[in-house]
C-alpha cells in the first residue's frame, strides 16, 4: 500500500484520537486536535497527565480507546514516547491507521515499522506533511466533511 492509500484508509475510521494533546494552543498537539474538533470528527485526546484539552475530557493512555479497531490515531510525541505509543496502537489494539505527525519519527521508529509485516506498515503514515496541510482534502474525499 502506498502512503497515499494509507492516508485515504485513514479517514475511513469512525474515531480519532490525538496522541500529544496539549493545552498550549501554539503547540502542534493542539492545532491537531482543534483540528479535528473544528471539522466536527469525532475525537479523543490522549495526555497522561491533562484531564482535559481545548474542553474535551483526556484519556491517560491511548490502550484506553474505546473502540480502537475502528480509531485513527494522530501522533504528536517525543520520537522515545512515539515508539511506545505505536507499538501499543498498532500490536495490541489494532487501530485503524497511525498517522506520525513530522516530529514524531526518528530512525528508531522508522526501524521498528518497516520491521512488521505489511498489514502493520500499510496502517502508518510515516515521513509525509502534517495532517493539518491534507488532512481536509482526504477527509473530504472519505465523505468526512
Amino acid at each position: 500500500m502506498s502512503i497515499q492509500a494509507a492516508k485515504e484508509t485513514f479517514f475511513k475510521s469512525g474515531h480519532y484520537a490525538v496522541v500529544g494533546a496539549s493545552k498550549d494552543r501554539t503547540k502542534y498537539g493542539n492545532k491537531v486536535l482543534r483540528w479535528y474538533k473544528e471539522h466536527g470528527l469525532d475525537t479523543v485526546a490522549v495526555h497522561p497527565k491533562e484531564t482535559s484539552v481545548e474542553e474535551m475530557t483526556t484519556l491517560a493512555n491511548v490502550s484506553d480507546l474505546r473502540e480502537p479497531k475502528k480509531t485513527s490515531v494522530s501522533v504528536i510525541t517525543p520520537p522515545k514516547v512515539t515508539l511506545s505509543v505505536i507499538k501499543t496502537a498498532l500490536l495490541d489494539l489494532d487501530v485503524a491507521g497511525v498517522w506520525l505527525q513530522p516530529g514524531a519519527e526518528d530512525d528508531e521508529v522508522k526501524k521498528w515499522v518497516q520491521e512488521q509485516d505489511e498489514a502493520t506498515k500499510n496502517k502508518v503514515i510515516l515521513g509525509g506533511s502534517c495532517i493539518l496541510v491534507e488532512g481536509e482534502g482526504l477527509a473530504k474525499a472519505a465523505g468526512k466533511l
